[in-house]
């Protein structure tokens, strides 16, 4: 039997339990003891590439509203605003 420890991502303790699936049953989440954060197993990245989000930054650059944005590429407003913040 092969035995895999697992660490927390946050605080690389390997004081975690198991804690339910996630909202879609596809995988394990863990909880951390040492910190109580809540991780996935193997999570997987998400949001948007970087060429897909310079392309709606330079398309926000010529002045479109925000809803035009949301309604050509399908990004929020809140996350196109969040990305010109930290610019």
């Amino acid at each position: 039997m092969v035995t895999q420890t697992i660490a927390c991502r946050h605080c690389a303790s390997t004081d975690l339990v198991k804690n339910g699936l996630a909202p879609n049953n596809a995988k394990q989440r863990y909880l951390c003891h040492a910190c109580g954060r809540q991780s996935r197993e193997d999570p997987s990245p998400n949001g948007y590439t970087e060429e897909r989000k310079e392309e709606i930054l330079r398309a926000y650059q010529e002045r479109p509203s925000l809803r035009g944005l949301r309604r050509t590429f399908g990004v929020s407003p809140t996350t196109v605003i969040s990305w010109l913040k930290k610019r």
